[in-house]
């Protein structure tokens, strides 16, 4: 690169390739267009870390970039698609639930353009954008703490591999142990997370089975553990030799309870990305083995400080569902791009499907709202809905409250769908209990006062008062006049009480 190649200029909707690269100082990156396979430049755009921004973790340094030559290059992203290429989960961690402030707030800001994330080539625009910020200043290899793993998702495989470990991705440890004699069976299960936090756990079985079902039963569960633990690689620890064996598929499980075990544990352990079976001597496993004896004794009350699971049938037993087809719901686009960046094929309807999904996120296959007052809301179709609001309005706590309280408590108590009022004011209008009133009683709440004068002055009331002390001119009579309406009264002094005095 002895000298710079001549900028570019895009084609009108021509899809363009941004390149990010990270230092410890410096964000830069590199927009480009590729016709016919070509890499031309278009523009270079560079940002020196200040302050509290060198201490950004490595991911958020890379979110930074991305919403720094978003605002240099305003025109380019709003009138262009921006394939953005990394080699970091930077999808992931701005749609994560637990993301910090500044990154809901950068997801928010991104959500207006028409973007998607790509797996990272080594080409020549990349580096081109390692280029710019290892000259700008000398580059720092990242803390590893920083770092966040990608989740299994982003590169899903059909089957996990076995033993081969991704040094980036937290390592769980579960090591399992059962017991089984005349009093019963039980199981004990010790699930060691990255940290070296032991999680213990003990099962105990209400029906009789033999060693190896009970080593099943303990496999079995301890992958429950993990799978809603979270973890992504595990490594399994079992003093079982033929356990191991017929899960590494070394050994072939004749017996048709065996079959029925090993094919529940091969569909378990496909939840996880990698995973390492192997068996280990009895005494490196006396903490699971103390669990599965305890588990035997749950009725001696010892168990306080341990949680024991009481297991009424096998694993094996299949239960029978009956299914319900749903039609599709309003969840479907949004959780199809969330999962794996599918987009309708009308740009319209691209653009507000991406702008939408910014308030949305991905729990475990699940899909939530960012909640104003609460921190996520569950997403649910119509149908749940209804029975939600049912549950809310005349279940067990039931109190028939109106349609703002019915769709205010429904909200609180974490749901969410769009037309939550609407169906609400349905509920409450087509509700027939509510729709029935009492007689109306007709008996007065007080006894009547009857009006003897109707209006001011239609009756009056006179009085004659004397004789009384003779006054200046032999005054000694009084008239009294009243008006019954508004009690106003009237006085006049009289010498006599003739009639046409009065």
């Amino acid at each position: 690169m002895s000298r710079a190649p001549p900028l570019a200029k895009p084609l009108p909707r021509e899809q363009l390739i941004l390149y990010l690269s990270v230092s410890a100082t410096v964000l830069s990156s590199v927009l480009i267009r590729k016709p016919k396979g070509i890499e031309l430049p278009i523009l270079y755009t560079s940002h020196a870390l200040q302050d509290a921004e060198i201490r950004y973790p490595q991911l958020e340094k890379l979110a930074y970039a991305l919403v720094l030559s978003a605002r240099k290059l305003r025109p380019y992203f709003q009138a262009h698609t921006v394939a953005v290429l990394t080699n970091l989960p930077l999808r992931q961690i701005l749609q994560r639930p637990e993301t910090s402030g500044r990154l809901v707030k950068w997801a928010i800001e991104l959500s207006e353009f028409d973007k998607h994330y790509h797996p990272r080539p080594a080409e020549m625009g990349q580096v081109v954008a390692d280029f710019i910020s290892e000259m700008t200043t000398t580059s720092q290899e990242a803390d590893p703490d920083d770092l966040v793993s990608e989740p299994a998702s982003v590169a899903p495989v059909a089957h996990p591999s076995e033993g081969v470990f991704n040094p980036t991705i937290p390592l769980w440890t579960l090591y399992v142990d059962c017991s089984s004699n005349r009093q019963g069976s039980g199981a004990g299960l010790v699930l060691k997370a990255p940290d070296q936090t032991a999680i213990e756990y003990a099962i105990c079985f209400q029906f009789q089975a033999s060693n190896n079902e009970a080593e099943y039963e303990a496999l079995l569960a301890g992958l429950r553990l993990a799978k809603d633990m979270g973890a992504k690689q595990l490594k399994i620890c079992i003093d079982s030799q033929l356990i191991v064996n017929q899960v590494l598929i070394k050994f072939k499980a004749k017996d048709t309870s065996m079959a029925a075990y090993l094919t529940h544990a091969r569909r378990l352990l496909h939840h996880f990305s990698a995973y390492q079976v192997q068996r280990i001597p009895r005494s490196e496993n006396s903490h699971a083995d103390a669990l599965s004896c305890l588990a035997l004794a749950i009725d001696d009350k010892v168990g306080c400080h341990v949680p024991i699971e009481v297991l009424a049938r096998r694993s094996t037993t299949e239960t029978e569902v009956h299914a319900i087809w749903q039609d599709p719901s309003w969840m479907d686009p949004i959780h199809a791009y969330l999962a794996s960046g599918t987009l309708p094929d009308d740009k319209a309807e691209a653009k507000t499907l991406h702008r939408r999904s910014a308030r949305y996120v991905l729990v475990n296959q699940i899909l939530y709202r960012r909640g104003h007052s609460l921190p996520l809301l569950r997403c649910l179709t119509p149908q749940q809905g209804d029975y939600v609001l049912q549950e809310i309005h005349e279940g067990a706590c039931w109190n028939h409250s109106g349609t703002r309280s019915l769709a205010f408590k429904t909200v609180q108590q974490g749901y969410y769908w769009p037309t939550l009022h609407i169906d609400a004011t349905k509920l409450v209008q087509n509700y027939d209990h509510c729709q029935h009133f009492g007689s109306v009683p007709k008996l007065l709440a007080e006894p009547l006062t009857p009006i003897v004068s109707p209006w001011p002055f239609a009756r009056w009331g006179l009085d004659l008062i004397g004789p009384m002390p003779q006054g200046k001119g032999q005054l000694k009579f009084a008239i009294i006049a009243v008006d019954y309406f508004t009690k106003w009264t009237e006085a006049e002094a009289s010498a006599t009480t003739t009639a046409t005095k009065v």
